[in-house]
């Protein structure tokens, strides 16, 4: 594995422009989680990055110490389909359900999707009689989406894009982001050029994305790879947002991926301030997110998971016990690559998504195939990468491992269940 010596250091906060950033975790190298390898790359060098976590001592934003360039991680064969589960398809329903509700939305709104993928949010939108419109820089998943007849514009999300929006289809009344404002280096451009095409009265900006908390509080390290650049958490924000002229009016806690949260942003004086702000502002100072003694002993908590999981898996080994690993997350290859589990501890990874099968994992190089193979090896045991659908993934999978065989469940704490 190749090792970048020249870093694209993120040497001052993303937020408050501090210099006074501290390291509390250090993941190794990795090479981009969603990088999936073809057969034919196979024997090529395969190019990794530092992943460490840093936090601002003055304003307590967390980010990554190093910055891939975007195009390398969205626009080299993207192997990333939104909601490929049931209870993803809910979860997005539900957004839209409530937005639309919520904000008294018609048919003559528009709604624009940043990060928009192959269009399952825009899909629930236009349920709801919206006009929607997807922004997103990964060709083939743009492809993907224009062929389910979404109108997507394939680029990154700014300035031009967004004065490209304005004069093809006026002011938005909301525009959305799922996991996509961590993935953003620059959030000052964002932020402006999101209100840019916002209706100034009424128009309301919602991101939703993991919340840091839970990352602490359940060890969800995993969720840490090179499209993640942040690590929300509400308190920083709120001062961050102020130079815009914008506000957080509400809040809500989400259980997808491990605890998410959607943040509802608008000028200011155009909603009330709902309570949920202070709530969760609460529970932060609460949880003591910006004590060092709190992130080292997160950091001692992750070298823990390492060290129980391996041990399970050595003693899988010396029991002659065949254990593979189901679904291939972005977050999965952190965890395999962190914990280095090749080929000497796993024999394979399924995947429900077809733009990642017959390819192999990135860093540890193990075969991916779809859930239906399992059938054909009938393993002992699972590892489930995916854990936060583990419910759902179980239930189809059950099927076709063989009697008396586990699942392994690793986040936050190793877990073996019987089925």
């Amino acid at each position: 594995m190749l090792k970048i010596n020249i870093y694209m250091i993120a040497s001052k906060c993303r937020l408050c422009g501090s210099k006074n950033l501290y390291e509390f975790l250090d993941l190794g190298y990795h090479p981009p989680s969603d990088q999936f390898i073809r057969a034919e790359n196979i024997n090529n060098k395969i190019i990794s990055y530092p992943l460490k976590v840093l936090s601002c001592q003055k304003c307590g934003f967390k980010q990554l110490n190093y910055i891939v360039d975007p195009k390398i991680l969205y626009q080299k064969d993207y192997p990333y389909e939104s909601s490929l589960t049931k209870v993803g398809q809910t979860h997005f329903q539900e957004f839209a359900d409530s937005v639309t509700k919520n904000f008294n939305l018609n048919n003559k709104d528009l709604m624009i999707d940043i990060g928009s993928n192959v269009g399952v949010l825009l899909n629930a939108f236009r349920i709801n009689k919206l006009r929607v419109l997807g922004v997103d820089p990964a060709p083939n998943i743009c492809e993907i989406a224009k062929k389910k007849g979404f109108n997507t514009i394939c680029d990154f999300y700014n300035q031009k894009t967004a004065k490209k929006i304005l004069k093809n289809y006026g002011f938005a009344k909301i525009v959305t982001g799922t996991n996509v404002f961590a993935h953003i280096d620059n959030l000052n451009d964002l932020i402006k050029n999101v209100f840019l095409i916002l209706d100034k009265k009424k128009g309301v900006a919602i991101f939703e994305m993991p919340h840091f908390l839970n990352l602490i509080n359940k060890i969800e390290y995993d969720t840490i790879y090179h499209e993640h650049l942040s690590y929300i958490t509400i308190l920083p924000l709120i001062n961050f947002l102020k130079k815009f002229n914008v506000e957080i009016i509400k809040v809500e806690k989400k259980d997808i991926h491990g605890g998410s949260v959607r943040i509802f942003l608008s000028k200011k004086g155009n909603y009330k301030i709902d309570k949920s702000v202070k709530e969760i502002c609460n529970s932060e100072v609460k949880a003591k997110l910006n004590d060092k003694k709190v992130l080292y002993r997160f950091s001692e908590k992750v070298k823990q998971n390492r060290i129980d999981l391996v041990k399970f898996l050595n003693h899988c080994k010396l029991k002659n016990k065949k254990v593979i690993a189901i679904s291939a997350p972005a977050k999965g290859m952190t965890l395999l690559n962190y914990c280095k589990l090749d080929n000497n501890y796993l024999e394979y990874v399924t995947e429900k998504s077809k733009l990642k099968q017959g390819k192999f994992t990135p860093g540890c190089l193990l075969p991916v195939y779809s859930d239906k193979y399992i059938a054909k090896t009938k393993p002992d045991y699972a590892l489930i990468l995916a854990w936060n659908f583990a419910e759902e993934i179980i239930k189809n999978n059950k099927k076709y491992m063989k009697k008396n065989s586990k699942f392994i469940i690793p986040i936050p704490k190793l877990k073996i269940i019987k089925v």
